[in-house]
């Protein structure tokens, strides 16, 4: 199983009504990617105060490394990552990426 989380830090002008539709394109590629198995997003609730402003976020579980890398070449996902890029914080300096083998 594979984790694939997703760290996000939104410019200050993007809204919620935005930040749920980047989150709605995710749970949607559910339907076209096999071995999607559960998507989880919202904010960042950590006390610690330790987010370095990545206060956003998304975590992508899948039954495999395959299956992962079909996502990731998706055409689907290739768009709503141009829409991710383009709503954070300085384009990909915005968003960190963290793959979990679980």
């Amino acid at each position: 199983m594979i984790q694939h989380c997703v760290f996000l830090r939104f410019k200050a002008a993007v809204q919620q009504a935005e930040k749920q539709a980047i989150y709605d394109g995710i749970l949607a590629l559910k339907d076209v990617v096999p071995g999607m198995l559960d998507v989880k997003f919202g904010p960042n609730v950590s006390p610690e105060g330790l987010s370095s402003g990545y206060d956003d976020g998304f975590i992508v579980t899948f039954e495999n490394e395959i299956d992962r890398d079909y996502y990731l070449k998706h055409p689907d996902h290739v768009a709503v990552g141009e829409r991710i890029v383009s709503a954070t914080d300085g384009g990909l300096a915005g968003i960190l990426v963290f793959d979990l083998a679980a």
